[in-house]
């Protein structure tokens, strides 16, 4: 192929021209995209449960579909990869929490609607009786000087905590990354942290502005089948609905937001509640093996083949409520529409494209299994990867996409962290595009997706622009900006719900794009001459892959 003197005048190079003419040919189409989509949104699928029968049908349709496009499979010759964990469905009967506090006060809020809880110990029977203590935030942050727990012993105890970070201050505008959220805001820290301290168990305080989504996100996350990998957990986790936790330490003589100021201040000291909870649970517990699904395209040279970059996308959802009858007409499937199984049916439509035309380094196309059980899908592939970490160039993920027509920018949070945001500002410029405004992470979205175990692992990830996570309007829709925006918007009442479903009159002339652009910056990251990075000063880039 012969440069053209445009080509020389716009300054690029050889291998600069051979990713973009590598990029533009390798073109995603709408009509399979739309294709898988509608099939793995379909009641068929029952949601994608993990260990449901749907789930097990998403999989074979997805390895399915990575042999006939002809993407290689791993080493065993297979595409999938165990995922081994534990499930623990709650049993109504026989389960309660009772609060004892104050001068004989009695509490027991009802499950659902006050509290919601669980057990992570794996076992069947849990019994105890264990008193309360306020902690705070429940952070130890040694780089923020911060610990709420200040060298008390949590063992025994139940940790009554608030979710997100310490809020920023005059004096400290950027404690704690400001108003954005870091991982010390995320339950799955918290949970992971009480475990650590050998605490009885863990109950978050939810307010829908601290925790970015409303009530029914963990009211309907608790009352399916939860999973953990095989590491041990808390006696009980759950959430208080506010007005029970207002309830509780006023019973004690505590004013919630009393504590919740003193929990601001570095010398924040864990407060015993003056009251305990009875725990009862009865669960039924089992042993899953579940899978992701990963193909490969070779590289095409000799060296840089050995690397590679990776596409994800998670393809389970909340599959259906097996705690409702049959006979009972109401809707009780949780498609996931949007989440995720647009990630999924694009990233099969990206990878039918990547076979017929390789890059350089070998391109990795992954469906992580059991992201919505705490990304656990994704920490088994990056404990036991189909690829070496330490020549894994980047890692783009799909999750939650663009169902709302056509955008003139693209969303990129999280690249800013590495070298990817660069490259994916050359890679938009190409396509006619801007980059979305950089905005503080308020929902801590870098935290909930799969590539969070690959940047924690020192891998540069980000997700590409989220429906429903960046459904704030600042998108720039090349149509009926305003209408396209209300639609992103209004998403979030179905996020997590039954009423995230397929609509054959979608536009999706946008999730298109989106999956363009993510195969353009895969392909410009895969014929780079040097492999991707975390920027200096960056937490991750401390970390060895």
């Amino acid at each position: 192929m012969r440069l053209t003197p445009f080509a020389l005048a716009a300054g690029l190079t050889l291998a600069g021209f051979a990713s973009h003419a590598n990029a533009q040919q390798a073109t995603v189409r709408e009509a399979p995209l739309r294709a898988h989509l509608s099939f793995l949104a379909d009641d068929l699928l029952e949601g994608r449960g993990t260990g449901q029968r749907g789930g097990d049908l998403a999989v074979r349709y997805l390895e399915t579909q990575a042999a006939l496009m002809g993407l290689k499979p791993l080493a065993d010759g297979s595409y999938r990869q165990p995922v081994r964990f534990q499930g623990t469905k709650l049993l109504a009967s026989g389960s309660s929490v009772t609060f004892h506090a104050g001068s004989g006060t009695r509490l027991t809020p009802i499950p659902g609607q006050g509290i919601v809880y669980g057990t992570g110990s794996g076992q069947a029977s849990v019994s105890f009786e264990a008193p309360l203590l306020f902690v705070g935030y429940g952070v130890k942050a040694e780089e923020e000087n911060w610990d709420d727990y200040k060298g008390v012993d949590m063992k025994g105890k139940i940790l009554v905590m608030m979710v997100n970070d310490p809020q920023p201050t005059a004096e400290e505008p950027n404690r704690f990354a400001g108003k954005a959220y870091t991982y010390y805001g995320r339950w799955l820290y918290k949970f992971e942290e009480a475990v650590r301290r050998g605490a009885a168990g863990v109950l978050l305080i939810h307010t829908t502005p601290s925790a970015s989504y409303p009530w029914s996100v963990p009211a309907n996350g608790f009352s399916h089948e939860r999973f953990h990998l095989n590491r041990g957990g808390n006696g009980i986790e759950g959430w208080l609905h506010e007005d029970t936790a207002r309830d509780l330490v006023g019973a004690s003589g505590f004013d919630l937001d009393e504590l919740r100021r003193r929990a601001e201040r570095r010398d924040f000291q864990p407060v015993d509640l003056k009251a305990s909870a009875k725990v009862e649970l009865r669960s039924v517990i089992r042993q899953v093996e579940q899978f992701n699904v990963a193909g490969i395209v070779p590289g095409t040279d000799p060296k840089l083949k050995e690397q590679a970059v990776v596409y994800s996308a998670h393809w389970d959802h909340l599959g259906i409520d097996e705690g409702v009858k049959r006979e009972d007409k109401t809707d009780h499937t949780y498609n996931g529409a949007i989440d995720n199984a647009s990630g999924a049916a694009a990233l099969l439509a990206m990878a039918a494209e990547a076979v017929k035309h390789p890059a350089k380094r070998t391109q990795v196309f992954l469906w992580p299994a059991a992201e919505e059980q705490g990304l656990l899908g994704s920490a088994a592939y990056v404990a036991n990867p189909a690829w070496p970490l330490d020549k894994t160039s980047a890692d783009l993920n799909l999750d939650s996409m663009n169902f709302a027509g056509r955008t003139r920018d693209i969303g990129v949070a999280g690249a800013e962290r590495s070298t990817l945001y660069e490259t994916a500002g050359q890679v938009a410029k190409k396509m006619g595009l801007k980059l979305a405004p950089l905005i503080p992470d308020l929902s801590g979205a870098y935290f909930r997706a799969d590539h969070f175990n690959f940047a924690k692992a020192g891998i540069p990830a980000f997700n590409v622009g989220s429906a429903v996570f960046s459904g704030d309007g600042h998108f720039e829709f090349e149509k009926n900006q305003q209408a396209s925006s209300d639609k992103l918007v209004a998403f979030k009442k179905d996020y997590h719900q039954v009423t995230d479903e397929y609509r054959a009159d979608w536009d999706l002339s946008g999730m298109v794009q989106q999956a363009q652009f993510t195969l353009n910056l895969g392909y410009a990251v895969a014929n780079a001459p040097g492999m991707a990075s975390f920027k200096k000063g960056d937490a991750f880039a401390k970390v060895k892959r």
